[in-house]
């Protein structure tokens, strides 16, 4: 940084500084039901396109990979068994690695953040709701995310009539 720019990120976190301390002084309040609502939905939206995307990728390829290092390897179930906890870590992983352009389709979908100050962001009624929905959005996420089961009942019954 040049020393204008220096100089002028000083003056605005001396700004903030004194804001926080004034802030540190009073008494704020809870976060209102409101407030809590906007947390719990800014937390589960992402979460339910991670859990979906984490499901589907798991049971669509997944099973493929299973079927495909089974065969060709002649392994056992309970190897089977142990190349699916591998797989399902590799599956994870990818899914994961997309979580960043769920946050991002979130927020072009106009999901803004809550606004609330920092001692309202750190109480606990904040990090309750925050914490409940990520856990709700990943489970409804997950159960969206099985539309791929519905399609191997008919390859089940293919297979079976030949």
């Amino acid at each position: 940084l040049h020393s204008t720019e220096r100089s002028c990120l000083l003056r605005e976190l001396h700004r903030f500084e004194s804001i926080a301390i004034a802030q540190e002084k009073l008494e704020v309040a809870p976060p209102s039901p409101g407030q809590l609502r906007h947390v719990f939905f800014h937390n589960a939206l992402p979460f339910v396109g991670f859990g979906f995307l984490d499901n589907a990728i798991m049971i669509a390829a997944g099973t493929q990979i299973e079927l495909s290092i089974g065969v060709v390897l002649g392994i056992s179930t309970m190897a089977g068994k142990h190349c699916e906890i591998q797989n399902s870590l590799f599956l994870c992983s990818c899914s994961s690695s997309l979580a960043g352009y769920v946050e991002a389709l979130a927020s072009r979908l106009g999901l803004s953040i809550p606004d609330l100050t920092p001692k309202q962001a750190d109480m606990w009624q904040t990090r309750l709701s925050a914490h409940l929905g990520k856990a709700i959005g990943v489970t409804i996420g997950c159960i969206l995310g099985m539309f791929p089961l519905l399609f191997f009942g008919e390859e089940e019954e293919k297979l079976e009539e030949k």
